[in-house]
């Protein structure tokens, strides 16, 4: 494989609700979920079910032909959004795709209210993430990642994510603000108080795209079916993918009341988006999350996560930080790689987001054996450091 990741970590054969297995018979306790992607956990019987069924009728058709999950979906994530009937739908692969059609969407809201095309800008946070592709990599807001392929597509500017910042650069030159409610890559790293609902203010007053990436925060995992809803605004744009899926690449664009106007036929497209076999998967998954109210678990188990990490008493934890089941502890040292390692030869998959940040998204079947485990597991790796 091309040398793009680190070493693997180990070679991974199984998995069973929140464990899995290596090729040496070795069980760890999934704390990660593929990067907030399992929510059903491995091997869920209804996934099972859902993905042999579609499989055995149509996996794939094109996008020149619509199908009944493709359908269904885009009309449930219309409603758990929030879109309503106003709102349209995308399907992708990957939530850098997601991020991709709304950098082209951004580029399509031109004209400010003289008429004349001029919001050229689109602004995006600083220690942001928004995907690998050059569009979504133009997004991040992390200089190291872009310099080794720069040029990047123009337009972009970074700024602080603060609530002056936003009063400072929001005027009718911009077409868009991209901006994700929790920084999960950066570390799980919270906006400040109030920057949501002053965002959607100032966006709507100048007539700028609000535009949110909940590819890590959505589909349940901070206890609502996506992170902007505790702040009870509406965005124009909402990008979404990893939870959708479960475990199949699966990405979506929603868009809101005029925003699902600025694309006409032929703007934008993707062979395998929506395609029957992953749309039948994600209903599946919105099944299950919903008939089992995983996003109250998601809620529940987070805030008992925290409280675990706080009975741990280590003095190298200097705080929790996210909601729900996407939880970043921060360290009082550079040593999460070490950390993470340590938890690995404990037998739990821990992320090191960063250098002093440790990432927590179990899937959000979790319950209180697993939380058990992890006490234990994370407990027995803090004091091997």
């Amino acid at each position: 494989m091309m040398r793009t990741l680190a070493a693997p970590l180990a070679v991974l054969v199984r998995g069973d609700g929140c464990w899995v297995w290596d090729d040496q018979g070795n069980r760890y306790l999934d704390f990660l979920a593929g990067i907030a992607v399992n929510s059903l956990g491995h091997a869920h019987p209804a996934m099972v079910a859902a993905v042999s069924g579609q499989v055995a009728t149509l996996a794939h058709v094109s996008n020149y032909f619509a199908t009944p999950p493709e359908i269904e979906l885009a009309e449930r994530l219309k409603h758990i959004t929030g879109a309503g009937d106003r709102g349209r739908v995308f399907f992708c692969n990957s939530g850098a795709e997601a991020n991709e059609a709304a950098f082209k969407l951004a580029r399509r809201n031109r004209a400010n209210s003289h008429g004349d095309g001029s919001r050229t800008r689109i602004l995006a946070l600083r220690n942001s993430f928004h995907g690998r592709t050059m569009g979504s990599m133009a997004l991040t807001g992390k200089p190291q990642m872009r310099e080794p392929f720069e040029p990047m597509p123009g337009g972009v500017e970074h700024i602080d994510s603060t609530i002056e910042a936003l009063e400072k650069e929001l005027d009718e030159t911009v077409a868009a603000l991209f901006v994700e409610p929790v920084k999960g890559e950066a570390g799980v790293v919270d906006l400040p108080y109030g920057y949501l609902e002053r965002a959607r203010d100032l966006c709507t007053r100048h007539g700028v795209l609000l535009i949110i990436d909940e590819v890590q925060t959505g589909i349940g995992r901070t206890g609502a079916w996506f992170a902007y809803q505790h702040h009870g605004i509406l965005p124009d744009a909402v990008a979404i993918a990893k939870g959708l899926g479960g475990g199949v690449p699966i990405g979506a664009l929603v868009t809101f009341g005029t925003a699902s106007d600025l694309f006409t036929r032929g703007q934008h497209g993707s062979t395998f988006g929506g395609n029957p076999l992953v749309t039948a998967t994600a209903n599946t998954v919105l099944d299950v999350i919903e008939g089992d109210d995983l996003i109250a678990n998601a809620a529940a188990r987070g805030q008992q996560l925290r409280e675990i990490v706080a009975r741990l008493d280590s003095p190298l934890i200097t705080e929790v930080r996210g909601r729900g089941l996407l939880l970043g502890i921060g360290l009082a040292e550079p040593v999460a790689l070490a950390l993470s390692a340590a938890a690995l030869e404990a037998g739990l998959i821990v992320n090191a987001a960063n250098e002093s940040s440790i990432r927590l998204a179990p899937p959000l079947i979790v319950g209180d054996a697993e939380l058990e485990e992890f006490e234990r597991r994370f407990g027995r790796a803090l004091a091997a450091l």
